[in-house]
């Protein structure tokens, strides 16, 4: 453990930046349960193979994963330079965001609810 102040201790670990490709989707109208089924497809695998997994899955998660994958692609090659085919998907989670609550009107005056969830996308690519 660092030795010091609270905020010495804080600037020591915000000063390293993480140089990583990656891309962010906030507020997906998906759930994590259902986006992590094609996460968990691609994890480990070079791009090629991911993008081709993400584009022949018949889930609705994999053509929301698809364009991020690529966004992520070209994250890779524009701001760091990298060659497209040595990337490999490094890291890739969902995570919980805000769920939005609906009413659905059922018989004798009750009322039941209806969730929909949301999820926060990341993708981290990194080199081979």
């Amino acid at each position: 453990m660092a030795k010091g102040h609270r905020s010495q201790i804080k600037r020591e670990r915000n000063a390293v930046k993480d140089t990583r490709p990656s891309a962010k989707l906030s507020y997906a109208r998906m759930s994590v349960q259902k986006a992590c089924f094609v996460l968990d497809a691609i994890r480990g695998k070079d791009v090629e193979t991911a993008l081709a997994i993400v584009t022949y899955n018949p889930r609705y998660a994999s053509s929301v994963i698809e364009k991020l994958l690529k966004s992520a692609i070209a994250n890779a090659e524009n701001n760091n330079g990298m060659n497209a085919a040595n990337l490999y998907v490094e890291e890739c989670y969902a995570g919980k965001a805000p769920t939005m609550k609906r009413i659905r009107p059922r018989a004798q005056g009750r009322a039941y609810r209806i969730e929909k969830r949301t999820s926060h996308l990341t993708i981290v690519l990194n080199e081979r």
